[in-house]
């Protein structure tokens, strides 16, 4: 079973290899890892995709890292988008192959850029914010979705007494035509939303406006 972990640990050398090792001897073999954000008090967050065999409990993983100096568990879940990170550029590779779609292609693989659990552009057709496209997986847009069009940069948005184990962050652009849109994306039970995650959000689907033709 694949499962993402996300840690913080000290960005020293020797730090990730101490990591490695540890989920490794509970019986983790990782297939992937990706930092996430680099901080300024000498602290990183990464993100480690791996395979668990099914006798392994994924506490095991959490009791490991804690008995590790400095490192801490943001979240450990399952990780349901197939066995590889997407990496930004490989995002970017599928929006710019449809121009006349950018925006379309670049929320399909949202999910798996960004490790959320669905995506969604809307537009504002007469007011009323309408959805553009969306992931299977993503809800019908609730009343709140008014808001979410006037955004004056990628932000976490208020939680929703629908979804209160969701953690939701956005962000709007405007296309070559200067119409504008919001994308929305949102992760079940967290972790949160970093800084650096908002400052990719933002700069993805600016480009991606930038594409649409």
């Amino acid at each position: 079973m694949a499962f993402l972990l996300r840690v913080e640990l000290p960005d020293v050398p020797g730090s990730l290899g101490a990591l490695a090792s540890a989920l490794g001897s509970a019986g983790a073999d990782i297939e992937a890892i990706e930092i996430v954000e680099h901080r300024a008090d000498g602290v990183a967050v990464d993100d480690v995709l791996l395979e668990l065999p099914s006798h392994v409990m994924p506490d095991a993983l959490i009791t490991a890292c804690h008995e590790l100096e400095g490192i801490r568990v943001h979240w450990i879940s399952r990780y349901n988008a197939g066995a590889n990170l997407r990496l930004d550029l490989e995002a970017v590779e599928a929006f710019a192959a449809e121009p006349d779609h950018a925006v379309e292609r670049l929320v399909d693989v949202l999910p798996e850029t960004f490790r959320v659990d669905w995506a969604i552009a809307l537009d504002r057709i007469d007011g009323v914010p309408t959805t553009r496209h969306r992931t299977r997986s993503a809800p019908d847009l609730p009343p709140e979705a008014t808001t979410w069009l006037d955004l004056p940069s990628p932000q976490t948005l208020d939680p929703l007494p629908d979804w209160d184990s969701t953690v939701i962050a956005g962000t709007q652009a405007k296309d070559g035509d200067g119409h504008v849109f919001a994308v929305v994306v949102a992760r079940h039970g967290g972790p949160d939303f970093l800084a650096s995650e908002l400052a990719r959000l933002g700069h993805i689907v600016a480009l991606a406006a930038s594409v649409q033709t």
